[in-house]
C-alpha cells in the first residue's frame, strides 16, 4: 500500500471510521453513478489516491449559503478530506480565512494561475437587469465578478437551484432579471439543482471527473442523468399511480404501507427529477417524504412558479 494511502486510512480510523464503514460508502457512490460493482475499489482509489487534485474556485451570488453548508456538514468523505485529498479548493467565501481586498486579490491570483484549468463551483443567481445593479460583492456586481472569472474555466458547476435556473430569486415578478449562472452569461453549466441539492450529488460530479477523466452525462436541463434521470415518483416507495386517468394507491413494500402516497397533497414527484428517495439527507437517514412532507420539486427549473401553490394537487 502506497504511503499517501495508507496515511488516508489511519486518518479515518482517527476519526473512527474504519475500512469496511469506508467501503460502504464508496459502494453506495459507485451505485449512486450508474456504475458496476467492479468500480468500487476504483472509487475508493480516488479517495484514498487520488492521481490528480483539480483546481475549484467557488463563488457565491444572490444565495441564502444553505448549498455550501449542505456539502461542508457532508460526512463520508467530510470536507477536509473533499479539500485536502479530492480538489485543489484556492477560493470559498464561506471558509476562507481572507476577507475584504485580500480575499479579491487571491480571487484574481488563482483565476491567473489555474487559466483554462479550473472548475468553477457557483452558488446562487444572476441579476441581469440594470446592468446587474440587484446584487453586488466589493463594489462589483455578481454579472461582474461572474464574467471576469467563469469564461476562464475549464467547467462550471451551478449548485443549486438558484445557481441552476434562478431559484426564489427568479421568481415573479422578478425585478432584479435574476437567472441561472448559464443563462445569464450564456454559457454550459453542470447544474446540480435542490433547495439544497444533496452533497452526494457534487461529490459524485467530481468523482465521476476524477475516475473517468469526464464530466457526468447530462439531461436536457444540463444535470447529471447519474442523479437526476429518474423521477422522485418512480423511486419513491409511498408512491401511487394513474389507472384510466384516476389516480390510484400503491402499496407494494413495507415502507409504503406505513403511508399513503402525498399526491393529493401537493406532491410534485410524479413531475420532478431527483435521486432523493435513494441517496437522501443526513447521512442517509431521511427524506422529505419519508418524513410525510410533499416533494415540492424543487430541483425542476422555476419550480417557485412553476410547482406552486404547493399544498395542492397538480
Amino acid at each position: 500500500m502506497e504511503k499517501k494511502e495508507k496515511d488516508f486510512y489511519e486518518r479515518l480510523e482517527q476519526k473512527g471510521v474504519t475500512r469496511r464503514d469506508f467501503m460502504k460508502y464508496c459502494t453506495f457512490m459507485t451505485a449512486t453513478l450508474g456504475l458496476n460493482a467492479s468500480f468500487v475499489s476504483k472509487v475508493a482509489d480516488v479517495f484514498a489516491a487520488p492521481k490528480e487534485r483539480p483546481p475549484v474556485i467557488w463563488l457565491n451570488f444572490a444565495e441564502c449559503t444553505g448549498c455550501a453548508e449542505g456539502f461542508l456538514r457532508s460526512t463520508y468523505p467530510w470536507i477536509d478530506e473533499i479539500v485536502l485529498e479530492l480538489i485543489n479548493l484556492e477560493y470559498q467565501e464561506t471558509i476562507m480565512a481572507a476577507a475584504g481586498h485580500q480575499a479579491e486579490e487571491s480571487l484574481k491570483a488563482a483565476v491567473k494561475k489555474h487559466k483554462g484549468k479550473f472548475i468553477c463551483i457557483t452558488e446562487g443567481a444572476i441579476g441581469t437587469k440594470y446592468d446587474g445593479a440587484y446584487g453586488k460583492i466589493g463594489g462589483r456586481t455578481f454579472l461582474d465578478v461572474a464574467n471576469s472569472v467563469i469564461p476562464h474555466a475549464a467547467a462550471t458547476i451551478a449548485l443549486g437551484s438558484c445557481a441552476s435556473f434562478g431559484g426564489i430569486q427568479a421568481a415573479k415578478p422578478n425585478p432584479g432579471g435574476f437567472k441561472g449562472v448559464g443563462e445569464a452569461l450564456n454559457v454550459k453549466t453542470i447544474n446540480i439543482p435542490g433547495c439544497p441539492p444533496n452533497p452526494v450529488n457534487l461529490v459524485g460530479t467530481i468523482v465521476n471527473y476524477l475516475l473517468l477523466g469526464k464530466l457526468p452525462q447530462l439531461d436536457a436541463a444540463g444535470r447529471p442523468l447519474f442523479a437526476y434521470g429518474r423521477t422522485i415518483h418512480d423511486q419513491c416507495t409511498r408512491r401511487g399511480h394513474f389507472e384510466a386517468g384516476e389516480f390510484v394507491m400503491e402499496f407494494g413494500s413495507k415502507d409504503a404501507e406505513k403511508g399513503w402516497c402525498l399526491y393529493t397533497l401537493g406532491c410534485r414527484g410524479p413531475m420532478t427529477y431527483n435521486n432523493c428517495p435513494t441517496a437522501k439527507f443526513n447521512d442517509g437517514t431521511s427524506w422529505p417524504v419519508q418524513a410525510g412532507h410533499p416533494c415540492i420539486g424543487c430541483s425542476e427549473p422555476n419550480f417557485w412558479d412553476a410547482m406552486s401553490p404547493f399544498y395542492e394537487a397538480m
